[in-house]
């Protein structure tokens, strides 16, 4: 009776999807991906367990849904992180990136299985290109404030993003020890950075 009473709710207010998402979120940083399942989702939002496909054709479309609040989260993140850097712009993104990560394994799992897979949900499309365009803008401010030498912005951001993925999964991996990892990515990031800084000369000319 309360689990009926429940989704009628949901539907009334229009927020049952969310509640759903937010389920699943929950249950995705508790037990990983693998162990994500609609029945138990429905379950922990008290709707039936038949609910969730009235807003999700499937399993893979509810944690496209979740990736999307991810994506949602780490550009917040992100946001965060630029306001307390000092220096590059793009150095503090990549250390962004890979703290993120450190502190959210199981949800960069999700993200590595939606964004860096052969084939990008397009329901991720809009957020995938907003966070690909505020690279673009920190790579171009770096590059005219004089820190990141000139080159295209697309090869540069490439290159950043195959550092601080590799880094970053190889930290969740375990392959790198999680004691101390953060000071390691920095030293990794500013070795990095200074095959892409501006020299003194060339701020000068």
């Amino acid at each position: 009776m309360t689990g009926k009473t429940t989704e009628r709710a949901g539907y009334h207010h229009g927020d049952l999807p969310s509640a759903l998402t937010a389920a699943a979120l929950e249950l995705l940083d508790e037990r990983g991906m693998e162990q994500v399942t609609v029945r138990e989702v429905a379950r922990r939002a008290g709707v039936s367990p038949g609910a969730p496909f009235r807003h999700f054709a499937d399993r893979q479309a509810l944690l496209t849904a979740v990736a999307d609040r991810i994506l949602a989260d780490f550009g917040e993140w992100q946001l965060g992180m630029l306001a307390e850097a000092e220096g590059s712009a793009m150095r503090a993104f990549g250390l962004g990136f890979v703290r993120f990560a450190i502190r959210h394994p199981r949800r960069f799992e999700l993200i590595k299985s939606r964004v860096f897979g052969e084939r990008r949900p397009d329901e991720l499309h809009q957020r995938l290109s907003g966070i690909e365009r505020f690279l673009t803008d920190i790579i171009v401010a770096d590059q005219e404030a004089g820190v990141l030498r000139p080159g295209d912005p697309a090869i540069v951001g490439l290159a950043g993003q195959a550092v601080v993925y590799g880094l970053s999964q190889m930290i969740v991996d375990g392959y790198l020890p999680p004691d101390g990892a953060e000071r390691l990515v920095e030293q990794v990031l500013d070795t990095f950075g200074t095959g892409i800084a501006n020299s003194p000369d060339s701020q000068g000319s």
